[in-house]
């Protein structure tokens, strides 16, 4: 995977600003927050999560299904981008 290699320090970047939400989450569960504020911050993450794994993606398609030159190859990885989404999709 060139392209997370390539990418690596902006995906990093990412993945600290999940973990950093997520742990705000869990101080805001033991702090007791109201319900409302918990519903934000987990939707706050849950669209960060979805923000990296789409960036990923994209990464991927691009380079491991558009550009692949071998048609065995390209099918193969499309294939495997239906089923992860729709593993994701549940």
């Amino acid at each position: 995977m060139a392209h997370v290699a390539r990418d690596k320090k902006k995906l990093l970047a990412r993945v600290r600003r999940i973990a950093g939400q997520v742990n705000a989450l869990e101080k805001a569960l033991q702090a007791g927050t109201d319900c409302a504020d918990v519903l934000v911050q987990i939707a706050a993450a849950k669209g960060a999560m979805h923000a990296l794994m789409m960036e990923v993606m994209a990464g991927h398609l691009a380079e491991h299904v558009a550009a692949e030159p071998r048609e065995a190859r390209r099918v193969a990885e499309a294939a495997a981008v239906v089923d992860l989404l729709r593993r994701y999709s549940r």
